[in-house]
């Protein structure tokens, strides 16, 4: 984990806990052809190794429950939880497992895994930029990333879709998912 900074980052290596009160999962998606919605899971967990002196050693594991989703609509909440979406009655978590890790420069690192939601599983890759490291008020050791990547959600079956009157779909195929993580160093 080699940063631009003068950050002595093989003193990172450990195992860390996402602390889902300061991190946040989201997504973005374009609505009606003219404006994009955002969303966010309010319920997940997840684990990070770091390997400070060889990056491509860190490792990475999400889970999200899909019940947990807020856009600030309880309607499209709803909806989105519904058999037309998510199927979070059937398929009630979403999973990340890492399975390589880059060190891109700088202070940005790649990291490729598998995402598995409504019982299918493909790759994903998220670009993370490494936000610093920090021991909090607590005496907890933190480190932050943020992230980004974009699917289509109709590789993993979400293709529940409406027409248009003025051409165009109601929901976008694309999806830019955001991460912005702090992870607690466990002892």
């Amino acid at each position: 984990m080699s940063t631009s900074n003068s950050m002595d980052t093989s003193a990172l290596t450990g195992d860390y806990a996402i602390d889902p009160a300061h991190s946040m999962i989201g997504f973005v998606v374009r609505h009606a052809m003219v404006t994009n919605v955002k969303g966010s899971f309010q319920d997940f967990t997840g684990t990070l190794h770091l390997d400070g002196a060889d990056p491509t050693e860190s490792a990475a594991t999400i889970d999200v429950r899909m019940d947990s989703v807020e856009t600030g609509n309880a309607d499209r909440d709803g909806h989105l939880k519904s058999a037309d979406f998510f199927k979070s009655d059937e398929f009630p978590v979403m999973t990340f497992r890492s399975t390589k890790a880059e060190y891109l420069g700088g202070d940005d690192y790649r990291i490729t895994g598998d995402l598995s939601l409504l019982g299918v599983t493909k790759p994903l890759t998220i670009d993370l930029e490494f936000n610093g490291a920090a021991k909090d008020p607590f005496g907890n050791e933190r480190v932050g990333f943020e992230g980004k990547a974009e699917i289509l959600r109709s590789e993993w079956g979400l293709t529940w879709n409406a027409a248009l009157e003025t051409g165009g779909v109601l929901v976008s195929d694309k999806v830019r998912l955001v991460f912005d993580i702090s992870a607690i160093r466990q002892v």
